[in-house]
């Protein structure tokens, strides 16, 4: 990523924005996949090495790649360039366009699927993951390379769920605040492919999983709907988040009767740990939040900052949030703690938004609108918001920053923060003071970063 493209208004005019964009930089080189798929496969001519696991690789052992998420171009092409000849067959499922592979002999399938809300080729793209494991043997070895989005891009309902009826939960679910978690113990327990299923399929052949985590704390069984590793949910689980968001009477009867019969034992639980499929496949986390925080800071180091790690575990209401971290910023110019000037702190983690009105907007701008008023005439202040995967909710921005001259801006516009958090419209207050974060896509995905900076 070009340091340059993030950019703005505020940043092009503080002296101070050759340092931020530098120290942004160095998250996302942190989390690089291509970088962290190179040092975690390691293929020798007889022996596949990933992570601490090694695999040996017996003469007509064949060996598939299976890659879907955001980040799952360069997670593949980083992949095909270390196995070369000894892949025997791939699929990519990506939510962006498809491009140039190293391998222009090998068979391969490249899908462009729907995200946040899966599609029809989700599903096509999933059917041919289906039927590929269904070829495997015992002796054969699946390469899943995993990362944020793929229970959108990786996504296959359970007869008789329709897809326009899974579309329909996921826009449900997106809206009403639940966390990933929540909203993925739902997805599960809807999918022939989610919640261990894959590494069902799988078996008994031999799988290694490399991770590129989007989730908080990095549960193997929340990333992209854990479909490599056993899931401790169940159908009750599901229907309780339901409940607790009140949200029954806008989800398709047709999952809500699937879910109460799932409750009653009419349909199988998802793979349960100690089963033993789980003992023919191995993940690994190969990136997440808190590398790409630690490279941030220690960038921050070297251009003579102090630095503090908040947390990579923040989550809540966004605008919330934003008062939260607005509020550190005042400490510290109050009494220089917890860390005194001048000062780059990271919260790292994924908020929610709960939709109120049909602005536009995602959940780090709207940390950042949640900020504005409480940061108004803090000199020398910034607070950055930012998503790893330079999308934030349906909008061109990654996120937004904020100053102590942002509000005054703002109300020489006629604009105020209030109203724009009424109508959950963060883009459109930040958009004309040109403080919107337009990175463009990363291809990686690590949750999101928030920085404070106090000079």
């Amino acid at each position: 990523m070009n340091p340059q493209a993030l950019q703005t208004a505020t940043l092009k005019n503080s002296p101070f924005g050759e340092q931020i964009t530098r120290i942004i930089a160095a998250a996302i080189r942190a989390v690089d996949p291509v970088v962290a798929v190179q040092q975690n496969l390691r293929f020798d001519g007889d022996s596949l090495y990933a992570g601490n696991h090694c695999f040996a690789l017996k003469p007509g052992k064949k060996v598939f790649l299976i890659a879907f998420g955001k980040a799952s171009i360069p997670m593949s092409q980083s992949a095909m360039g270390i196995l070369g000849t000894a892949l025997t067959n791939a699929i990519v499922i990506t939510k962006h366009t498809p491009t140039e592979f190293p391998l222009s002999n090998l068979k391969l399938q490249i899908f462009q699927a729907g995200h946040p809300i899966p599609n029809n080729s989700s599903q096509l793209s999933t059917q041919a993951v289906i039927e590929l494991l269904k070829s495997a043997s015992s002796d054969d070895l699946i390469i899943f390379l995993i990362s944020g989005g793929g229970s959108a891009l990786l996504s296959a309902p359970v007869a008789p769920i329709a897809l326009n009826d899974l579309q329909t939960l996921n826009t449900t679910l997106l809206a009403c605040g639940a966390t990933i978690t929540e909203i993925n113990t739902i997805r599960k327990h809807l999918s022939l492919v989610k919640g261990g299923k894959l590494a069902e399929l799988a078996f008994p052949a031999n799988s290694i999983a490399l991770i590129l985590s989007d989730v908080i704390g990095d549960p193997l069984d929340a990333i992209a709907s854990g479909p490599t590793v056993a899931d401790p949910s169940t159908y009750a689980d599901a229907l309780a988040v339901i409940n607790h968001y009140a949200i029954a009477e806008k989800i398709p009867e047709s999952i809500l009767h699937y879910l109460e019969q799932g409750v009653a034992g009419n349909f199988p639980e998802t793979p349960k740990p100690g089963n033993q499929i789980f003992a023919n496949t191995q993940n690994v986390i190969i990136g997440n939040n808190q590398i790409a925080a630690k490279a941030a800071l220690a960038q921050a180091s070297l251009e003579g900052l102090h630095t503090m790690l908040l947390t990579t575990q923040l989550q809540g209401e966004a605008r919330q949030a934003g008062g939260f971290l607005a509020a550190i910023a005042h400490q510290i110019h109050a009494t220089g703690e917890p860390i005194s000037r001048p000062v780059c702190l990271i919260a790292g983690g994924e908020t929610t938004v709960t939709l109120r009105r049909e602005g536009l907007g995602g959940r780090n701008q709207e940390v950042a609108l949640g900020a504005a008023r409480s940061l108004a005439g803090l000199e020398n202040t910034y607070l950055l918001t930012f998503a790893t995967d330079g999308e934030d909710g349906p909008t061109d921005a990654a996120g937004a920053i904020v100053s102590g001259d942002t509000l005054k801006q703002a109300q020489q516009l006629g604009n105020k923060p209030e109203q724009f958090l009424a109508r959950n419209d963060s883009y459109h207050f930040f958009e004309p003071l040109g403080d919107l974060l337009k990175p463009g896509s990363t291809l990686t995905n690590v949750n999101d970063l928030n920085f404070v900076f106090v000079f």
